[in-house]
């Protein structure tokens, strides 16, 4: 299915903020909130559910809840967003119902594939806590030579239901564009300031 886009429509994110939760499905909801709160510090807001299609009220179509609603049929799940230091938050699901659901994470090439990057001031400490874990670590770490991120330097691993994650330590160069990158974006309303911040 393509995409159809209008150049002279206005995003319907356009200021203030616009990114507010990553959505991520775990096998066990416990486990889930244990390892992000044991490696990256986040804690929790809140939970909700169980919901149970069985129990909720149909759709005006028809459709049970969780088919219309999440687009599972016959869906139970529960849910607990975490907050990570930065704000950042992030929402498990643990899905009891359906049966048959793939136990394995899409690869990066499949559609969907995705990872979530966390930044780290020293890499090599972290990739040894990683191990001290029992985590599986792909080889690495990455180090960019050259280019606008010379010196920035990244770690692959898997977290225990199999999902791709990354560590990254930023470099002086790295962290300079992405600063710049941030300017930019924070004048994208306004294309003159923008430019103007670039030439500077």
């Amino acid at each position: 299915m393509l995409y159809s886009h209008d150049a002279d429509d206005a995003p319907i994110c356009s200021s203030g903020r616009v990114f507010d939760h990553v959505g991520i499905t775990v096998p066990d909801l416990e486990a889930g909130i244990a390892f992000f709160a044991d490696l990256f510090g986040a804690r929790e807001l809140y939970r909700l559910g169980p919901f149970d299609s069985a129990e909720l009220p149909a759709a005006g179509d028809g459709r049970d809840w969780t088919a219309a609603h999440v687009n599972v049929p016959g869906a139970r799940f529960t849910l607990a967003m975490l907050q990570l230091p930065d704000g950042v938050l992030l929402e498990l699901f643990q899905y009891d119902q359906p049966e048959g659901a793939e136990p394995i994470p899409p690869r990066n090439n499949d559609i969907g594939g995705h990872h979530l990057a966390f930044a780290v001031t020293d890499l090599d400490a972290a990739v040894e806590r990683l191990r001290a874990r029992g985590l599986e670590l792909m080889n690495g770490p990455i180090v960019v030579d050259d280019g606008p991120v010379a010196g920035l330097r990244v770690q692959y691993f898997l977290s225990p239901w199999g999902m791709q994650l990354e560590l990254v330590q930023h470099s002086v160069s790295s962290l300079r564009c992405v600063s710049r990158m941030t300017e930019v974006s924070e004048n994208f309303s306004d294309p003159g300031a923008g430019i103007e911040q670039q030439a500077m």
